[in-house]
Order: structure tokens, then sequence, then C-alpha cells
């Protein structure tokens, strides 16, 4: 099997980037992007892990991240599963990465920045909801951020998916709790159409 092992090698498949996909790049968060960001209930959140990566997702009424200032974006973590990758992962390196998604746009927002978590009662207060605060907040120092263009994520697509989804999990049951297989034979998961996870 071929394979590409060098920047080099990249570079020389595909070229260089356009300038249109650099000039919108920027250290800081402009009034554009802070409008897509407040518009954004959804994002992920990429860190690095002493053994592994992690993804997880985020959302939350109204605007999932707060942008204080044109360099800081702060996430309220509220109660979950506990597994606790992300923050553990912040610990261990601070560098973090958020992609927000925004409804009705195709567009998505890269983030790349530095977090630190804060314990702050202040802040756990601004971000209560129904009078409940978050357990913490991630303080994210935004390094980069830029927009990209629908081609890689198109609205059609993701309603497509949701609606398949909500399909699935009419015609599908599990129980992780008590570790279950899937009880049906026919259910989608099984047929490879979507993954359990």
């Amino acid at each position: 099997m071929s394979t590409i092992t060098t920047l080099a090698d990249i570079e020389a498949l595909y070229g260089t980037p356009g300038e249109a996909s650099l000039v919108k790049e920027t250290d800081r968060i402009v009034p554009a992007y802070k409008m897509m960001i407040d518009a954004s209930p959804f994002v992920t959140l990429a860190t690095n892990g002493p053994n592994s990566l992690d993804c997880s997702r985020r959302g939350d009424a109204g605007g999932v991240v707060r942008v204080t200032d044109e360099k800081t974006v702060m996430m309220p973590d509220r109660r979950g599963n506990n597994r606790l990758a992300p923050l553990r992962n912040i610990v261990h390196d601070p560098h973090v990465a958020l992609l927000f998604l925004i409804p009705g746009s195709g567009n998505t927002m890269r983030t790349q920045g530095r977090a630190e978590i804060s314990v702050e009662p202040e802040l756990l207060t601004a971000h209560a909801i129904e009078g409940k605060g978050p357990r913490c907040v991630v303080v994210v120092a935004v390094a980069a951020i830029y927009f990209q263009c629908p081609r890689g994520v198109t609205r059609r697509s993701l309603e497509h998916r949701q609606a398949r989804q909500t399909q699935i999990a009419a015609q599908c049951r599990y129980d992780a709790r008590a570790n279950q297989r899937w009880p049906r034979w026919r259910c989608p998961l099984r047929q490879g159409l979507a993954s359990p996870r």
C-alpha cells in the first residue's frame, strides 16, 4: 500500500491553499465571527490526552458558549456521565480545538486555543440555568479562528441524518447499563447503517 509520510508528499499531492482559505483566519473573534458563534447551540471539543485524543460534543440552550471578549470564549460544563475525558485532557495539555455548527447554515466555525478549567463562583453563577450552575467553566483563549464553507457539511445532509436517526431510535432499544445486545436482528444499527456508540 502506498502511503504519504512527509509534508513534501502532501504538498505535492494537494498543492498550496488558496488565498481565500487563508485570509479568513484571524487570531481574534471579529464581530462577524461572534455572530456565528452566538447562533450555535452545538459545538465539538477536541482535546489531547496522555494516551489518546478525544472529541466530545457540547450543547446548551441558546448559545453553547459565551464570547466574553475578542480573545476569549467560555463553555459551561454541566452534569453528565462523569467520564470527564475532555477535562482530564485539558489538565494534561491545554491545547484545544472547537468546531461550531450553525442551524440553518452549512457553514461551520473552527477555533483553536488554550483552555483552562475555572471554578470561580462568579462564573458558575453567571452560567446557571434555572438556578443550576455548571460544575466548572472551560475558558478558552483563542489563538486562531476561521469559518468553513458548507461544501463538507450541507444543511440537507444533516437534516437527512437526523431524520434517519429518529427512525433508528424508534426501531431499536439498547440498555448499556445492563449490557444488553440489540434485541432485533432487523435493527439498522446491526445492519451497519449507523453505529451504536
